[in-house]
């Protein structure tokens, strides 16, 4: 299936070739005739891969012909990634070189003379492969489609919590439920739990339902301890111990015992303590969401660990098992229903048309009717196909739908909703290797937009930004996409940056059709094949596999555990020696003090990350040779004596993290990173003045936090034009305002859009300087600043406000009088604030009158319990 892929490939291959920098380099060296000749039929075989893809699932030969195809592909990639890096380390000699560095040049492997014959030779290769798989184009009689027409309409992203309006055609299920969980057992000293399993097929909605009951305001008030618990398909019990534990450490109140740093380092015996202590005696809601476990000992062994809690505590099961509902359950399972034939049409109507729309579209209705009967009363075929549709009113284009094959392959052995692949192919050709890259998560993994966004434009799957837009902004743009086929869910923001989850079912979704690309490597994985360019491993101890690979084609490798104790040194070797066109290379949690001088030899990676590598004391200087990365993580470094020298040759560098023990950041290295948009200063103890004159004319984003000494944090328009996001978090020396009293003209004018201030004892009043981003700033959030005691008069002057979160701010006694004037203020959180919160609560607070007008007021007084 990967070979869906190739229209994106070639469009990107096209584009590289029709740039100037590549026709001057290609002029230059010798194999701009070489070059145009690929471009020539690039291009002839580009307009019938559309056509191809189609035709593929029914052509066992044509699809062997793409996929050689795409190994031609990705070897001009790699060939094409040549120039740049000769451009960009040509750059870099031009500009920060010594007279020994370009002499060196000239007689290393990268001298004009020497690349000039390998890149011709390269090409010569590439070509005649090339030629001989285009000549065969013929016998497939594939049409020339030049331009992929299919388009995602877009809605504005949602958020996880799940409205009673959201959910149709389960309020008869929800009630059954809720009358099941609020049952009361007639011996009430029976501290037995009873365990009510939902049991139906993937994609019925139980996830939904259950969210359902558990948010209702009756299951709020017969249980005030709820937790809830994703199981999937791991059923081991130290994992679910922490994620009960965690759960439970979201719920706890202040004087709650503080949580551990990493649970992962406690044994059984520890972890089975702890969540003793937090369950015993309380009357308690678990939801044991997505169970796939069969083994009757491990549930008994769970089980009895939860024993704990006091009489008439329950547990909520979803699974689409019959046999593991009948050895977990107490009850008879519910056995969950597919909707109507009318309640499906509802939700298809829902999702297809926007408020009022469908009265102007009989005819669509009625062709939506017989789409909905295809989808078997399955909620999550039924809002993809919704979304699919969505904003679409070409009879022809439901017909399609309504008509397609695909329905006809739900009896195959590819256990794949019809209605999500279909939904897949009908996608973009721009958004399928993005959304395939989903795979190399495990299942109900909560993705940040944070992570998926670098990882996608490290590997090259952003299209360039049109003007005005920046990388971030083509990401998010593919994110709503995404999101409005109903691929993504569970959307909660966190300001800059969501994190959302994939439905099993569409997760199973990407591993299929990314199963020749991407791999992610678990205990039952016992190989890993040639093709695959991207891995990600589910535990550290599982690297010996990687190790029997032959592939030089290996582009990423991640993991996603967080486990101290890995050497990341014998991996780097590896990788050097192996996969030297690695894009992608995560080393966190490594344990070398000194890290390797060889990383300077990947020239092709764009995105390095060795966080929380603890021991880890110096960086070679042979880093900045990495002139195409564009994302260095060294955060967490908590010994790491100084950054490497040099760092004004990372051109490309975008996103930065550090940590470092330097009192002095080497700041004439860092203003030199001209592209870079993303900084964070991490506990960094020893700095206490940063960035005094320097100017950042391309910073977005700037993140100090933990940095214990630091004083002032100078803020000036005229040194950070275009910042917008700022955060600053546990610095306790920090005086926000400190750096104004040696600074010349008045408050700056900053553009900021998002500020979090976090942990911040000096902070009495908001900065003045705030002030001035009246036009523009639209989130604050304020948490843990203990010594706040007002909030100015001018915030309401703040007119384009639309989040204000205030958490655990206890002397913060007022709110502004007059607050009713933020007419774009959606949400109001305030937590942990006791005197403020009274003074707000719906109805009878004082300052209910000026804050009514808001969507969504929270309010929640941590000292209640």
């Amino acid at each position: 299936m990967a070979e869906s892929f190739l229209f994106s490939i070639a469009e990107s291959l096209m584009a590289k070739l029709a740039s100037r920098a590549f026709e001057e380099a290609s002029q230059v060296l010798g194999v701009y005739d070489h070059l145009k000749d690929f471009e020539k039929t690039l291009s002839l075989v580009q307009a019938m891969l559309l056509d191809a893809d189609q035709k593929q699932e029914q052509n066992r030969e044509l699809q062997e012909w793409l996929k050689q195809i795409k190994c031609v592909f990705y070897d001009a990639e790699d060939v094409l990634d040549e120039f740049e890096c000769q451009t960009l380390r040509k750059q870099v000699v031009k500009a920060h070189g010594t007279t020994k560095n370009k002499v060196g040049h000239f007689f290393s492997t990268s001298n004009p003379l020497v690349f000039r014959y390998r890149m011709a030779q390269n090409i010569k290769d590439i070509n005649k492969r090339f030629d001989k798989l285009a000549a065969d184009r013929h016998k497939f009689g594939l049409q020339i489609i030049h331009v992929d027409t299919r388009v995602v309409h877009t809605r504005e992203l949602t958020h996880s919590r799940v409205a009673d309006l959201d959910v149709i055609g389960r309020d008869h299920d929800k009630e059954k439920i809720i009358e099941l969980l609020m049952q009361k057992k007639p011996n009430d000293d029976d501290t037995s739990l009873s365990v009510i399993p939902i049991v139906g097929m993937g994609g019925l909605g139980k996830t939904t339902l259950a969210k359902f009951v558990f948010n209702d305001k009756r299951i709020n008030e017969c249980f005030p301890f709820k937790m809830w618990v994703c199981v999937s398909d791991d059923f081991d019990i130290k994992h679910l111990i922490i994620k009960i534990i965690n759960t439970v450490n979201d719920l706890a109140s202040a004087d709650a015992p503080p949580l551990q740093h990493n649970l992962n380092m406690l044994d059984l015996e520890q972890l089975q303590n702890q969540l003793t202590n937090r369950l015993f005696g309380k009357e308690f809601l678990l939801v044991l969401d997505d169970v796939w476990n069969e083994d009757r000992v491990k549930w008994v062994e769970l089980e009895n660990l939860i024993q704990v809690g006091a009489a008439g505590s329950k547990i909520l099961v979803t699974t689409r098992s019959h046999s593991i509902a009948s050895m977990m359950g107490t009850v008879p399972s519910y056995i969950l229903e597919g909707l109507s034939l009318e309640d499906s049409l509802s939700l298809f109507i829902k999702w297809a048309f926007q408020k009022g729309e469908k009265d102007k579209h009989p005819h669509l209705v009625n062709i939506g009717r017989d789409i909905v009967k295809r989808c078997g009363g399955v909620p999550l075929a039924v809002r993809t196909l919704g979304s699919l549709l969505f904003s679409k009113f070409e009879a022809n284009e439901w017909e399609y739908v309504r008509d397609s094959e695909i329905w006809s392959l739900s009896h195959k052995k590819v256990d794949i909703l019809p209605a999500l692949k279909l939904s897949y192919d009908l996608m973009p050709s721009y958004l399928r290797q993005c959304f395939a890259l989903f795979s190399l998560f495990p299942k109900d993994y909560e993705i940040t937009t944070f992570e998926i966004i670098l990882l996608w434009g490290a590997l090259g799957l952003l299209t360039s930004p049109k003007k005005n837009m920046t990388l971030e902004d083509v990401a998010n743009q593919y994110l709503y996409e995404l999101q409005s086929r109903s691929f993504l869910q569970d959307f909660l923001s966190f300001g800059t940056y969501y994190v959302f989850t994939l439905h099993d079912l569409v997760h199973d979704l990407a591993l299929f059709v990314a199963k020749d690309e991407c791999l992610f490597i678990n205990s039952h994985v016992q190989n890993i094949p040639d093709n695959v360019r991207h891995l990600c491993f589910a535990e550290r101890n599982l690297l010996g596999s990687l190790f029997t690979t032959k592939s030089v084609a290996v582009r990423t490798i991640l993991f996603q555990d967080d486990t101290i104790g890995f050497n990341g040194e014998t991996l780097l070797n590896t990788c050097v020696s192996k996969f030297k066109y690695l894009r992608v290379l995560d080393l966190s949690y490594s344990t070398f003090e000194i890290f390797p001088r060889s990383i300077g030899k990947l020239k092709h990676l764009r995105y390095l990350s060795i966080m929380n590598s603890h021991n880890i004391k110096r960086l070679p200087n042979s880093i900045c040779k990495l002139q195409h990365l564009q994302v260095l993580k060294l955060d967490g470094c908590t010994k790491l004596e100084t950054l490497p020298k040099g760092l004004r040759k990372l051109i490309s560098l975008r996103h930065l993290e550090i940590t470092t023990k330097q009192s002095i950041l080497p700041a004439n290295e860092i203003v030199n990173l001209s592209s870079l948009a993303f900084l964070s200063i991490q506990s960094s103890q020893n700095l206490e003045f940063i960035f005094t004159g320097e100017k950042f004319l391309a910073l977005q984003t700037l993140s100090v936090s933990s940095c214990q000494n630091l004083k002032s944090l100078p803020l000036d328009v005229k040194k950070f034009p275009k910042l917008e996001s700022l955060v600053v978090k546990d610095c306790d020396n920090l005086d926000l305002e400190l750096w104004k009293d040696h600074h010349e003209e008045q408050s700056p004018e900053l553009k900021l859009k998002y500020v979090e201030f976090w942990d911040l004892p000096q902070m009495v009043g908001l900065p003045q300087w705030l002030k001035k981003t009246t036009n523009l700033l639209h989130s604050l959030f304020l948490f843990n600043c203990d010594n706040l005691e007002m909030l100015p008069e001018w915030l309401s002057t703040l007119t384009n406000l639309k989040t204000l979160v205030i958490e655990n701010c206890p002397k913060l006694l007022s709110l502004p009088n007059n607050i009713h004037h933020l007419t774009a203020l959606e949400i109001l959180i305030i937590q942990g604030c006791p005197e403020l919160c009274k003074k707000c609560e719906p109805h009878v607070g004082e300052y209910w009158p000026k804050i009514s007008h808001i969507r969504d007021v929270i309010l929640e007084d941590s000292d209640e319990e």
